[in-house]
C-alpha cells in the first residue's frame, strides 16, 4: 500500500509529464504553423528552441525519478 508520500510523489511526477505532452503538443502546432508562413517562422524560432530544450530537461527528470 503506497503511503501519502509516495502517492504526492507520483502525483507530480503525473503532471510532469502532462505538461511535457503539453509542450510537445504546442512545439508540433508552432512548427505547423512555421511550414505555412516564412514570418511565423522568424517568430516563433525562439520559443521553439526554448521549448523543445524544456522537453530535454523533463525528459531527463522523468527518466532519472523513482516511481514508487
Amino acid at each position: 500500500m503506497a503511503t501519502p508520500t509516495e502517492k504526492n510523489h507520483n502525483k507530480h511526477l503525473d503532471l510532469l509529464h502532462g505538461y511535457k505532452i503539453h509542450l510537445v503538443k504546442y512545439v508540433e502546432t508552432l512548427e505547423r504553423t512555421d511550414r505555412q508562413s516564412e514570418f511565423a517562422k522568424e517568430w516563433n524560432h525562439g520559443t521553439v528552441k526554448e521549448r523543445k530544450q524544456e522537453i530535454q530537461v523533463i525528459d531527463k527528470i522523468l527518466k532519472n525519478l523513482i516511481r514508487f
